[in-house]
């Protein structure tokens, strides 16, 4: 999967399960969409269907500090790197 895979696959995410359409990359999401633990742990469910395996704790851990989009979409990078899903655009 590429860089603009994983965006395209974030952003539909957020409009499907938060109902937030073209979320802005690099604003708070607590603070910009009022966004919460529940959804985050939505979030991350999201992103386990979309790797297509669990993400392991550890895994999990590392996603606690993850406030914008783009540091979705460079979690989600480094954790298909990790699975051999990632590819060169």
């Amino acid at each position: 999967m590429t860089r603009q895979e994983i965006e395209q696959e974030v952003k539909s995410i957020f409009l499907r399960e938060f109902e937030i359409e073209n979320p802005q990359m690099d604003k708070d999401l607590r603070e910009t969409y009022g966004f919460d633990s529940i959804d985050a742990i939505e979030l991350l469910l999201e992103i386990e269907r979309f790797l297509g395996s669990e993400l392991t704790q550890e895994e999990k851990k590392q996603a606690m500090d993850i406030r914008t989009v783009n540091q979705i979409c460079d979690y989600i990078e480094k954790m298909a790197k990790v699975r051999g899903l990632a590819k060169e655009a």
